[in-house]
């Protein structure tokens, strides 16, 4: 390029500021000696700190002082300790479509990027048709799924009803209607526990119908499993509904993410699970996967997945972990509790026992975008402007301060 001349990349528009991140910069940037940050869906303490899980800091104590660890590169599919340890843990040890050797996993850059994986595959090789398939996701959803969706060359997206903003709980009625109303061989995202951002999942009997309607209208199912243990406590239990699915005979796609439910948000520690109908479609399938593995990023980082391979493949430790994420959950139980008593008892204008019905790191709270915008102008409280907020950024400091926050909005703005 000749000196004094213009950019080559002139035309280059500023893109828009990543919307939950921006909000923690506004954040930080807010000079309140009082205020509060509901945005990221990070776990905190009942200090308002992050947690290191005591599983995983004796593990990262072992690995120091493990003379055999080295930093060589990890096979292009991940490490395979964790990605069996993994699937398992989605599946369950005993399932079917283990024991018949159809199922596997692939190690991934997070949930995000068990998402892209998949998507990038699916874009590839799925239903060639001449028409392009429908990608269905929950109103609302989490935002990235569409975005991640897009980036792999889908266009025709959808929307399945979800939230029944008046009464504030599942639209159970809507969703099977759209859902039997999708073209055949749609592509249907479904959060597998503790849906973001409603915090609302269906019921087993519920389950059972959506996978009736699936069944009848040839869907291909992608399970979002950013939160497994954090929905109750038990992971086993937050995986009934792919494990239902799985019985059922679908082939389906499972997206793991262990940032929550391990607290490795920055070790970008993820699993792709596969479950397919043969032990050679699976082969086949896995292949193709490496490829794109190959060109986009070519092997997976070591740190995180060690970490949960030593966890799982360990019962003791595995016994612990589980004790870490009940006590997770556990202290966001209190904290809706907490929310849902203080609010009533204050006579706050409105219902608030979706609160409490509500599972899982996030409640979607029903307060509007001008409550959104009072709290944050006038309170200095931060959340997303659907309403949705990080239930343990609350604590036994702040939710009085909280409650007072939202009662104030609701009816300066009523």
């Amino acid at each position: 390029m000749a000196p004094g001349a213009p950019s080559l990349f002139e035309d280059v528009e500023l893109a828009p500021p990543v919307a939950v991140f921006q909000l923690t910069a506004d954040y930080k940037a807010d000079p309140a000696e009082m205020k509060m940050n509901l945005g990221v869906g990070a776990y905190r303490t009942d200090e308002g700190k992050p947690w290191v899980l005591p599983v995983v800091k004796s593990i990262e104590a072992q690995m120091a002082i493990d003379p055999l660890l080295d930093h060589e590169y990890l096979p292009v599919l991940g490490l395979p300790d964790f990605c069996q340890a993994a699937t398992e843990l989605a599946l369950g040890k005993d399932s079917i479509a283990l024991v018949e050797n159809r199922a596997g996993g692939v190690q991934s850059l997070s949930g995000s990027g068990a998402l892209r994986l998949g998507a990038e595959f699916l874009y590839k090789f799925y239903n060639k048709r001449e028409q392009s398939t429908a990608v269905y996701v929950s109103d609302p959803t989490w935002g990235n799924q569409v975005t991640i969706y897009k980036a792999a060359g889908f266009t025709d997206f959808r929307k399945y009803r979800y939230w029944n903003a008046q009464d504030k709980c599942l639209d159970i009625s809507g969703l099977l209607e759209d859902l039997t109303n999708a073209p055949e061989y749609s592509i249907v995202i479904f959060h597998s526990c503790a849906h973001n951002p409603t915090g609302v999942d269906p019921t087993k009997d519920q389950w059972k119908q959506i996978s009736e309607v699936c069944k009848a209208r040839c869907i291909f199912p992608v399970f979002d499993t950013a939160y497994q243990g954090y929905a109750t406590g038990d992971p086993d239990a937050d995986a009934w509904a792919v494990r239902y699915f799985v019985q059922q005979g679908f082939e389906l796609i499972v997206c793991q993410s262990f940032a929550k439910n391990f607290g490795l948000y920055n070790e970008r520690c993820g699993n792709l699970t596969l479950v397919m109908k043969d032990a050679a479609t699976l082969s086949r399938v896995r292949s193709q996967i490496q490829l794109i593995i190959r060109y986009m990023y070519s092997n997976p980082p070591n740190h995180g997945a060690r970490i949960v391979a030593m966890t799982l493949g360990n019962p003791a430790l595995k016994q612990e972990w589980y004790e870490n994420i009940a006590h997770m959950a556990g202290r966001i139980r209190d904290m809706r509790q907490a929310l849902h008593s203080k609010l009533r008892a204050k006579g706050t204008p409105g219902t608030w026992g979706h609160i409490i019905s509500q599972i899982g790191m996030f409640s979607f709270t029903g307060l509007s975008p001008a409550h959104v915008d009072y709290l944050r102008r006038k309170r200095h409280v931060y959340m997303m402007p659907n309403g949705r907020i990080n239930m343990c950024a609350l604590n036994t400091s702040n939710i009085d301060y909280f409650v007072d926050s939202v009662h104030e909005a609701v009816t300066a703005c009523s």
